[in-house]
């Protein structure tokens, strides 16, 4: 057997074959509208895509699983319903380039508005015990960006988010179980924040210190106070905007 090109086995399709079915679930202009309203990174029902991209919903159906099966979308379960997104990164980065080689012109990924919640819960409200909401995700968002978290398949604390943690009074005593970080994905935003050990243990602390809190009515709805927005400021240099 020549060892720099090895035969597949006889149950493993060739390389050529599995390049052919790639791109065989992406030729088709439905598919391509579904792939293109997933760039934005947000989820979406298969309902709320069957309206996006105008065609019957038992229609989009076929199409979903066309494009599960060949591994370009993921679906999760959220309560009483399944969103579909695209897979990871890698995955969206590669028909992000396909879109943007095929329309020259294309400077951003395709952008569906998002039917928001009422405020203030799409604004900042606990998931679970976690934060969620704009503000879930800013913080989400700046974690990543300054290197504490990694987000790309299964959401993991680094060393320096552990350093972070325990500069911002955040401790991470384990949990039975639970995982140090998790992800979740946000029903208003439609990404996934930050959850676990981690999320949960950092909501805490930011209600004890009154960097969070809930209104007179209760509720999970959350206001960042004054005193919240210097803190979150100072540890991950987000400002009110991002939550707004």
């Amino acid at each position: 057997m020549n060892e720099l090109h090895p035969q597949p086995s006889a149950d493993e399709p060739a390389p050529a074959a599995r390049l052919a079915a790639f791109a065989a679930a992406l030729a088709d202009e439905t598919r391509a509208a579904i792939c293109m309203t997933l760039l934005e990174g947000r989820a979406w029902t298969a309902g709320e895509l069957a309206r996006i991209t105008a065609v019957a919903p038992s229609t989009v159906s076929g199409h979903l699983t066309r494009l599960l099966d060949a591994g370009i979308c993921v679906t999760e379960r959220q309560g009483r319903h399944s969103y579909v997104r695209i897979a990871d990164a890698a995955t969206a980065r590669l028909v992000d380039e396909l879109a943007s080689y095929a329309i020259p012109d294309r400077d951003a990924a395709h952008a569906v508005p998002v039917v928001a919640a009422p405020d203030p819960l799409a604004r900042a409200r606990t998931c679970y015990d976690h934060f969620a909401g704009r503000f879930g995700m800013a913080v989400t968002d700046a974690m990543e960006r300054r290197g504490l978290l990694r987000t790309e398949g299964v959401f993991e604390l680094t060393e320096d988010g552990r350093a972070w943690c325990a500069e911002a009074g955040v401790g991470l005593a384990h949990e039975g179980r639970r995982p140090l970080a998790s992800s979740c994905l946000d029903w208003t935003e439609r990404r996934r924040h930050l959850g676990g050990v981690t999320g949960a243990r950092l909501c805490a602390h930011a209600l004890h210190e009154e960097w969070v809190v809930r209104p007179a009515g209760g509720g999970r709805a959350l206001e960042v106070t004054g005193a919240g927005e210097r803190a979150f400021g100072y540890l991950l240099g987000i400002t009110p905007e991002a939550w707004s």
